[in-house]
């Protein structure tokens, strides 16, 4: 093992920011598997609420980068390359750290099948995370060391399709066992795990069945899940204190580490929350002090619009103490209620889980009266669809909102698996000439973007190519993965 206990001490003392696991040779190697589950648990929400969040935001569009401001500009234009190396960090912790963690108490012959079932289920989620970002990682010859420092790097669908059946024998062999390790994402339940993982199982059949693969068998799949058990509650790594070093990583990374503010709302989101008259928008920006109205920045306008000022935007709200969300109730409600009209043809259903889905948001953010969204007369009221393509439509779209500033990553991938919110015809140029023209909530295209359409995945790391002579080579960062067939 290359490291262990730093992220132990790192879980311990509810530390946000995020260390390079590999530049210390002084980590001892002699410890407890069951302390090293919430140093797991950590280094995830490390990845999934800074890394990855941070560059997955942009993408979904529910921020921009701010005029007056340059820490972000290659992900606002998409500009970037494999050399820019966003990806790189959480690569390196996922692998060298997370992953890694998790191979220790899998490999405890001490370990009863609960720990080793919520190691399963999060080694699960790894490498759905790298999949979703890459389309291909290794994985069978992962987590060699030395034995093989050069893995070969599996096609996405393999990946998919291992990981879940891991899941189900370590599910097979629960019995009566109850998790036993420290656990700072689910409290030790066992029947939360259960449900983590059948959550996880629902997310990717449908990736698998809108790529078209065994269509019939992971539709009946999903027909099974719909009577649970699934989770209650968010999964999230809520642990972070307003102290040095313990706050959310993504704050610390952006207000403690950078001193400074990046992000303003983009046209988009906060278009669309104003159309609908959504309370949620307060809880994500502040009015513009230009203007004292919300407004939200045309996509890599920056350079374009050199005119504008920090002012004429919304900031966004920076929450030192948020959680870290692995699943969101929210999310969970909207894939049931869109299985349920999809594949079960269950309009009653599928109208409460959606309704369910936005109570979920608002309790998450603390907010009251969700009602006002879906009542009468409500903006997003499941009457107001005439058929189910409209209905999947709604689930979709109150499924981006929901997202927004509680899971970037899964809103990025399933914008691409779903294609809603679907990207405008008009030109954000045309939109800045014409407001009249855009229809609130579609992305648009990047006034400058220098990949000439939308982001599909993330180059491979740097690193990995440097390292690892088995990298693939370079994929384009307008490539679907393997599941996004829109």
């Amino acid at each position: 093992m290359k490291k262990i206990i730093a992220f132990v001490s790192l879980a311990v003392c509810l530390s946000g920011c995020s260390l390079d696991v590999n530049t210390d040779p002084n980590y001892p190697t002699n410890v407890s598997s069951s302390l090293v589950l919430p140093a797991a648990e950590n280094e995830i929400a490390v990845v999934v609420g800074d890394g990855m969040y941070n560059y997955a935001g942009f993408f979904a569009q529910y921020y921009d980068q701010m005029p007056e401001a340059n820490q972000y500009n290659i992900i606002s234009q998409y500009s970037f390359t494999e050399q820019s190396q966003l990806i790189d960090r959480s690569y390196r912790t996922l692998y060298a750290g997370a992953l890694e963690d998790l191979d220790v108490v899998l490999k405890d012959v001490n370990a009863n099948a609960a720990d080793k079932f919520a190691a399963t289920v999060l080694r699960a989620y790894c490498f759905q995370l790298l999949v979703d970002n890459m389309d291909k990682a290794p994985y069978t010859e992962a987590l060699q060391g030395s034995a093989n420092s050069m893995p070969k790097w599996d096609d996405g669908q393999k990946i998919y399709e291992g990981v879940l059946t891991e899941m189900q024998a370590a599910q097979d062999k629960l019995g009566t066992a109850t998790v036993s390790n420290s656990d700072l994402l689910l409290n030790k339940e066992t029947a939360q795990w259960v449900g983590f993982a059948n959550a996880l199982r629902l997310r990717m059949y449908l990736r698998f069945i809108d790529a078209g693969v065994d269509v019939s068998g992971y539709t009946a799949k999903v027909k099974t899940l719909l009577s649970g058990p699934l989770f209650k509650g968010d999964v999230k790594f809520d642990v972070y204190a307003d102290q040095a070093n313990k706050r959310n990583p993504w704050y610390a990374a952006n207000i403690i580490n950078l001193n400074a503010t990046n992000h303003v709302g983009s046209y988009p989101i906060v278009t669309y929350l104003m159309a609908t008259n959504d309370p949620r928008i307060a809880y994500n920006f502040v009015k513009a002090t230009k203007t004292n109205t919300y407004a939200g920045e045309l996509p890599g306008s920056k350079v374009a619009l050199s005119a504008k000022k920090n002012a004429d935007y919304s900031f966004l709200n920076y929450y030192p103490t948020k959680p870290v969300y692995f699943f969101t109730q929210s999310e969970l409600q909207f894939l049931l209620a869109e299985a349920y009209l999809r594949f079960n043809n269950d309009d009653a259903s599928a109208k409460a889980a959606y309704e369910a889905g936005i109570d979920a948001d608002f309790a998450a953010r603390n907010i009251s009266s969700p009602s006002v969204m879906y009542g009468a007369g409500g903006a997003v009221a499941w009457s107001t669809a005439a058929d189910n393509t409209a209905k999947l439509k709604l689930i979709y779209m109150q499924k981006w909102v929901a997202l927004c500033y509680m899971d970037h990553m899964e809103a990025w991938s399933e914008i691409r698996r779903t294609g809603v919110p679907k990207l405008s015809s008009q030109t954000a140029d045309a939109i800045y000439a014409n407001a009249i023209v855009y229809t609130p909530g579609e992305l648009i295209s990047p006034m400058r973007n220098d990949l000439g359409t939308m982001v599909k995945r993330m180059y491979f790391p740097l690193s990995a190519r440097q390292l690892n002579t088995n990298t693939p080579p370079a994929v384009p960062a307008s490539t679907n993965v393997w599941w996004d067939k829109k």
